[in-house]
């Protein structure tokens, strides 16, 4: 569990850092080439009085912007805004006392060092200037911390809701592979310690893989390959999965997949079903990760419509608007053989899709002669 004072605390962003160091070097810059351009010892006079009252500058804008927004807050600011202004004459006024003495000063610039009404109200400006200034920068400052702190916010809410539809899959899952086991149990059957050390397998996924951002594909792989093959011990049907591409150093989300694979073999093995198929293909190459799932199934184009929207399937919807929000396509696509609901062009309309998604002679006719359910996943993401 990460705790909120695990996190490094956020220092000042240096455009706001960098931009006080010509607001602290304007004053004596400004002043400086026009009255002490040969002086060194009225330059850095002025150097010094910048660097005194700076830090007031910053703790008065950072009070006044990061304070309640309320009535009595704007007279408080009001008020703060009159005392600073006060307390900026004040330093100034003492500051200038010993310099107006300084050996070597011309009389101009002696006078600059004495204060009278024509001092007050030069130094005024430059008091109402870096007063302005360092309001608006900590404004700056405090947009750029509520931007990130928005940013952080979303970054939870994607965290905790990855979690939360990861966490109703799992149980989901593994209902359904537990499923398979007792079948087998009942049967008496020889494969079912087979079955256990593959569902082991399959928990040692779940428990310690699934808590990882990303993983191997190859891991995601041999995860649904372990679940296949214990399908394929229950149940007696034509099931293929196939990987194409190059899969190495290639990264992906956890449990991604397996939803589509589920949905497939689900639909497919219902006990209605003649000869059953699932062919599954995974295909990587040209920044692109194809998930195509093939399976027969006995219900009618009515009934595999309402498929669509079925929990399983939304549920993976969700995660991959969060995962891959507008770089994601998932295309899924029913056919009817039944003569008696046969439509030429719904069945035309799903072979040009269906030509576009498996290019393969082969899958392509046993899909448009069978009542069949297909998905096909694309993510277009950097794999690597």
């Amino acid at each position: 569990m990460e705790f909120d004072n695990d996190r490094k605390r956020r220092s000042a962003s240096l455009l706001y850092g960098y931009t006080w160091i010509p607001i602290l070097l304007i004053y004596p810059l400004v002043n400086g080439v026009i009255l002490f351009p040969t002086s060194l010892w009225g330059w850095v006079c002025l150097l010094v009085i910048s660097l005194i009252l700076s830090p007031g500058y910053v703790l008065y804008g950072r009070v006044v912007v990061y304070q309640q927004r309320s009535v009595l807050a704007y007279i408080y600011t009001v008020l703060l805004s009159l005392f600073a202004f006060s307390v900026a004459h004040g330093l100034l006024y003492l500051c200038y006392l010993p310099l107006r003495e300084l050996y070597g000063l011309s009389p101009i610039q002696r006078d600059y060092f004495t204060y009278g009404v024509h001092t007050f109200l030069r130094e005024s400006l430059w008091i109402l200037l870096n007063l302005g200034l360092s309001i608006g920068l900590t404004y700056l400052q405090y947009l750029e911390e509520q931007k990130e702190g928005r940013h952080l916010a979303e970054k939870d809410n994607l965290f905790y809701k990855l979690r939360y539809l990861r966490a109703q899959l799992n149980p989901h899952f593994l209902f359904n592979t537990l499923n398979s086991i007792y079948s087998l149990s009942l049967q008496k059957s020889d494969k079912a310690p087979e079955v256990v050390v593959k569902l082991a397998d399959l928990m040692r996924y779940l428990i310690y893989e699934c808590n990882e951002e990303r993983i191997p594909l190859d891991k995601e792989i041999d995860f649904i390959r372990n679940y296949i093959e214990i399908e394929k011990v229950r149940y007696k049907a034509d099931i293929r999965f196939r990987v194409e591409g190059d899969t190495k150093d290639i990264m992906i989300e956890p449990f991604l997949f397996i939803a589509f694979v589920e949905n497939g073999f689900k639909h497919a093995m219902d006990a209605t079903t003649a000869e059953p198929i699932i062919y599954i293909t995974l295909k990587v190459g040209k920044g692109r990760i194809i998930l195509n799932v093939i399976n027969s199934t006995h219900a009618d184009l009515e009934t595999q419509a309402k498929r669509i929207h079925g929990k399983g399937i939304s549920q993976s919807k969700s995660l991959l608007e969060l995962l891959y929000p507008g770089l994601y396509e998932l295309d899924i696509i029913q056919t009817d053989k039944d003569p008696a609901r046969f439509s030429d062009l719904r069945i035309a309309h799903a072979r040009w899709r269906l030509e576009d998604l498996y290019p393969r002679a082969y899958d392509l006719d046993v899909i448009l002669h069978k009542s069949a359910f297909t998905v096909s996943l694309i993510l277009k993401t950097k794999l690597a």
